[in-house]
């Protein structure tokens, strides 16, 4: 019998051990978990969570009696520290130790903090990554309350849509020359830009924060010489992986965990999915931070565990939703030399990322039909002609 351990419990680690489970019905399968609550879905907590549309439970995966119905060990509560390869052991913090025939990692991301020497560990700093941030943050959302978000990432720019429509006053600093700069064309970032002007969000681009002092409240000392005085900060400026686990053991990392094709590390025995893994995308070493690679790679990790041995190929794709905007993005726009905007019906848009004639993504904001051949074109390899797409009388059904 096959002993199965998979460290980390996020949306990765759960498709793991199900997908196992589907494929293996007698294989012994134990999931360790950091967080005591059960394995849950994390995009809703900067949206419907936050503003309590949704109810804890709602956000399970699956229910507690899912683990023992299908025979899943669930490890609650606890930390991995050591991976010993030899022994084929994981130990955890409290010393209890699970011996393993394959291991996979499943430790997913952490927020980037701001240093403590600028106020980053103060209180009233949030950061919003898993569902004690989240449940930490939601009493400061009351209406006339003044927010600081540091970061003009798509979590940050969630996080103000929401405090925005809470009736809070929100200011939003990003360091960069504009919101969304590491991800987006400048054309989604000016889409974005407007859209949060004119729900009153006030938006600072290109200014970065000095400082954070905590008196009563929060002021925020910018580079520009500028302060502000608020109520609580909101910090957004990316994730790191969490590879210490992987580093501490001998397997390579480079910004993540150093996967193959398959999904392997250099340990035959110990295995990668989820947001800490850099995968082969094209010609590249790549990190995707997506729920849907998350669930995809670790499902073809969990058959190639068994001995499929089959190529894991991203179809990347993602999503934000901000107000009433809903943005879907298909494919990576890594390389891209064109943009060409098409408009669509009720204020909707999309930017297709073009690499020469070669189409490579795009951004479709409140236009699911754009999205939607333009993923179908991507994932086929095929390149539309540049002025079909652009011209909105142009029926994009027929670029397929």
């Amino acid at each position: 019998m096959q002993k199965l351990v998979i460290a980390g419990g996020g949306q990765a680690g759960f498709a793991l051990a199900a997908k196992a489970r589907s494929l293996c019905p007698d294989s012994e399968i134990t999931l360790i978990c950091e967080e005591p609550d059960l394995p849950y879905q994390r995009p809703p907590l900067s949206k419907k969570y936050l503003r309590n549309e949704m109810a804890r439970e709602q956000l399970y995966l699956r229910p507690e009696g899912y683990y023992t119905d299908q025979g899943i060990t669930l490890i609650r509560g606890h930390s991995a520290r050591k991976i010993d390869r030899d022994a084929k052991r994981l130990l955890l913090l409290d010393n209890q130790a699970f011996a393993y025939d394959q291991l996979a990692l499943t430790t997913g991301a952490r927020p980037r903090r701001l240093p403590p020497a600028v106020g980053g560990d103060l209180p009233g700093v949030y950061y919003l990554r898993n569902l004690q941030d989240v449940d930490r943050m939601a009493p400061e959302f009351q209406a006339g309350r003044r927010v600081l978000v540091i970061g003009g990432g798509y979590i940050g720019l969630e996080a103000a849509a929401v405090a925005a429509n809470s009736d809070l006053s929100v200011t939003l600093v990003e360091m960069a020359p504009r919101i969304l700069q590491r991800v987006a064309a400048p054309e989604t970032s000016d889409f974005f830009r407007t859209l949060h002007q004119t729900r009153g969000v006030d938006i600072r681009e290109g200014i970065g924060l000095d400082r954070l002092e905590r008196n009563k409240t929060i002021t925020a000392r910018f580079s520009d010489g500028t302060a502000q005085e608020v109520d609580f900060v909101i910090v957004g400026i990316g994730i790191e992986p969490n590879d210490a686990l992987a580093r501490d053991a001998g397997l390579p990392c480079d910004g993540g965990i150093v996967v193959d094709k398959y999904g392997r590390t250099s340990d035959r025995n110990i295995w990668a999915a989820g947001d800490c893994t850099r995968l082969p995308y094209r010609e590249n070493m790549i990190r995707l931070e997506s729920v849907q690679n998350a669930i995809d790679q670790a499902e073809a990790v969990a058959a190639n565990m068994l001995g499929q041995e089959t190529d894991y190929v991203p179809n990347p794709w993602f999503w934000s939703d901000q107000f009433d905007v809903k943005l879907q993005i298909a494919g990576l726009n890594t390389g891209y030399d064109r943009v060409v905007v098409r408009q669509a019906a009720r204020g909707g848009q999309s930017n297709w990322y073009f690499q020469g004639e070669r189409l490579l993504a795009v951004d479709a904001m409140n236009d699911p039909r754009g999205y939607m051949i333009g993923k179908r074109l991507i994932e086929a390899g095929r390149s539309p002609e540049q002025a079909q797409v652009s011209d909105p009388d142009a029926d994009l059904k027929a670029l397929l």
